[in-house]
């Protein structure tokens, strides 16, 4: 379930920009896994995939970039499990 919660707010942060153009978007989703890409013209990059683990858990593995309203670029890494969202970011 926490891959939901993940998913959904990377969704909120690509789509934030109504005026972004998706320049590459692919997906595969399984009974035991998945990954998403994304890819937009206002510089913003989407990805993560997860596995099933335990029956109950997912780990989910992802990152993120966009670029600051100052101009510089962020990128942010993460882990998504049972212990929690667990990002690393880049600036």
């Amino acid at each position: 379930m926490k891959f939901l919660i993940v998913f959904a707010c990377l969704l909120a942060i690509a789509f934030a920009n109504e005026d972004a153009k998706v320049l590459h978007e692919d997906s595969e989703v399984n009974v035991e896994d998945f990954k998403y890409n994304l890819e937009l013209d206002n510089h913003i990059k989407v990805s993560q995939e997860g596995q099933l683990k335990d029956h109950d858990n997912w780990v989910v593995h992802g990152e993120y970039e966009y670029i600051a309203p100052d101009g510089s670029p962020v990128k942010v890494t993460y882990t998504a499990d049972d212990t929690g969202y667990h990002p690393v970011v880049h600036a």
